[in-house]
C-alpha cells in the first residue's frame, strides 16, 4: 500500500511538474470575455486571425482588429454598450461603440519593426489619433459589456 501511494504521489508530482510548464511555454495570454463567454489569447492565436495595421504616435503597430477579436470569441460587438481595456497594472480605458466597432481599432501584438517594446508588454489597443489614456500598454484583459 505505500508504495503504492508513494508512486501515486511521484506521478501527481510529475503531471503537475508537466501542466506547469505547459501553460508557461504557451507565452502570456490575453482574456476576453462577456460576463458570459470567456475566451484567452495567444499572441500566436492573435495572428491567426488575420493582420492588420494602425500607426500611433509614429509607431506602425501590427494587431487584429478589435471587432474580428470580439466576433471570434463569440462575442456580438452591436449588442454592447461598452468595452473596456484592463492593463497589467490596473489601469483601465473604456470605449464607446464608436471606437469600438472602427476597423482600425486593434489589439495590437508587435511592430512592423519587431516585437512591441518592453514599456508596451505582450499586448497593446491602438487606436490611431485618439489620445494617450485611450491606447493602453500591457493589456490583460478585453472586457465587453452588454
Amino acid at each position: 500500500m505505500k508504495r503504492f501511494l508513494l508512486v501515486t504521489f511521484i506521478l501527481a508530482l510529475t503531471l503537475t511538474a508537466c501542466a506547469s510548464q505547459s501553460q508557461e511555454s504557451a507565452g502570456p495570454v490575453l482574456k476576453v470575455s462577456d460576463g458570459n463567454v470567456e475566451k484567452t489569447y495567444t499572441v500566436d492565436d492573435l495572428k491567426s486571425l488575420g493582420e492588420s495595421q494602425a500607426d500611433f504616435k509614429g509607431v506602425t503597430y501590427v494587431g487584429v482588429s478589435l471587432t474580428v477579436l470580439l466576433a471570434d470569441a463569440g462575442i456580438d460587438a452591436a449588442a454592447l454598450t461598452a468595452i473596456k481595456a484592463v492593463a497589467s497594472d490596473g489601469f483601465t480605458a473604456n470605449y464607446e461603440s464608436t471606437l469600438y466597432s472602427r476597423e482600425d481599432t486593434l489589439v495590437a501584438y508587435a511592430t512592423v519593426d519587431g516585437p512591441l517594446s518592453e514599456e508596451d508588454g505582450f499586448f497593446r489597443m491602438v487606436l490611431p489619433n485618439e489620445e494617450g489614456k485611450l491606447n493602453p500598454r500591457q493589456l490583460v484583459e478585453i472586457i465587453a459589456i452588454p
